[in-house]
């Protein structure tokens, strides 16, 4: 493993660290997220004749994955095998315990830290406008009726969240008191005022939100033409 040792220590001399690119609405606060940090270690590996594979591993509980660094002399590291649970029994539920395992299997692997780390935020003193900040941070998603400036409903996940924003679309076009154009604006004002919200699901559930939008918006079109 000399060709690989020596490529790998040259490489993580030219790591940068992960950058907290992405929000997460929920804690109002940023992480790096799996591109952020593929693109801290890529190019530094790939300058040093290693790429890196990703390999998973069946699990009934949830998704094992590990990190393979390959040489280009047929050398390779081994990162050792992750395990993530799934918090739902689900396609979504897989899907996002892969993308948490994949970004925490590199990072662990390549010994690298997003920038401006939690564990070294948390070990800084805290100020009062920062501990009153956290004090009111809300932890929900709101849903909201146009027009009304309090939120019509909280949900503390962003499935049922989402859930409840597809169910009040369905709602409003299958109401009988409103022709095909009153309805149609009523859901485009209804997504108006949720886009904030709808903007900060994964990309996932955005598109299972703004599909429903999209889908009744077009039924609606037909039978108003």
């Amino acid at each position: 493993m000399s060709a690989i040792a020596k490529a790998f220590v040259a490489a993580k001399k030219e790591f940068a660290p992960a950058l907290k690119t992405s929000t997460n609405p929920h804690f109002r606060s940023k992480y790096a997220d799996l591109a952020g940090c593929l693109e801290a270690v890529n190019d530094a590996l790939l300058n040093h004749g290693i790429a890196i594979i990703q390999e998973t591993a069946e699990s009934d509980s949830g998704v094992v994955v590990e990190t393979v660094f390959i040489h280009e002399s047929g050398e390779t590291i081994r990162g050792g095998k992750l395990h993530v649970p799934a918090s739902k029994q689900d396609p979504q539920g897989y899907g996002s315990a892969l993308t948490y395992a994949r970004r925490y299997s590199i990072m662990a692997a390549c010994g690298i830290a997003a920038e401006d780390d939690d564990g070294n935020a948390a070990s800084r003193p805290k100020s009062r406008n920062s501990l009153d900040s956290m004090a009111s941070a809300p932890a929900a998603f709101k849903v909201h009726i146009p027009g009304q400036d309090e939120p019509h409903s909280t949900y503390t996940v962003a499935d049922t969240c989402v859930d409840a924003i597809v169910k009040m679309v369905a709602q409003v076009e299958r109401s009988s008191k409103a022709d095909a154009q009153e309805k149609a604006a009523k859901i485009s004002a209804l997504k108006e005022a949720n886009l904030e919200t709808i903007n900060g699901f994964d990309k996932v559930l955005q598109a299972k939100a703004k599909a429903a939008f999209t889908t009744a918006l077009q039924r609606l079109e037909a039978t108003n033409g």
